[in-house]
């Protein structure tokens, strides 16, 4: 039986492990690092997986975010985990990984939660400290926030348009 102590340390032990094949795959430079996909330079699912976690565990709490509510309302509605799972799929394939994103499109998804503009961008903001926690390179980071980018015509709602 494993207990919490031995939890916490496999935990830990398996955070550190990943963090250092993240930081290793993307040490790799050269020509080399310009034929991976992002998904490759990023170390692939595990600290892609890590990195996602750590970014809803932050998304949910969010007083920022959660002062809308419609946002308020979704987070007590959808558990936490399950939304790691989509939003951890759709990184992954979004990067050039294996993984098949299998959950509705942004804008279905998004609409009724009315997102603001500055609620977009707290979540940006969020998503760069995450970033900056695990040691994301700079280009890596900007490859990340365009594939985000793309995303904002389908998930925040004009202003006037409420």
């Amino acid at each position: 039986m494993i207990t919490r102590s031995m939890s916490s340390w496999a935990a830990l032990a398996v955070i550190a492990v990943v963090i250092g094949g993240f930081r290793t795959a993307v040490a790799q430079g050269g020509a080399e690092q310009e034929q991976q996909s992002l998904y490759d330079r990023l170390g692939g699912l595990a600290p892609i997986s890590v990195v996602v976690s750590d970014f809803v565990d932050a998304l949910l709490p969010d007083a920022v975010l959660n002062a809308n509510p419609a946002i308020d309302a979704a987070r007590q509605r959808v558990p936490g985990p399950y939304l790691k799972y989509h939003v951890t799929a759709l990184v992954c394939q979004a990067t050039g990984g294996p993984c098949q994103y299998h959950g509705r499109g942004m804008k279905e998804t998004h609409a009724h939660l009315n997102i603001t503009e500055v609620e977009w961008d707290r979540m940006v903001t969020i998503f760069k400290e995450v970033l900056a926690k695990h040691g994301v390179p700079a280009q890596e980071t900007e490859e990340l926030l365009a594939i985000v980018g793309s995303t904002k015509a389908d998930i925040v709602v004009p202003e006037g348009s409420k």
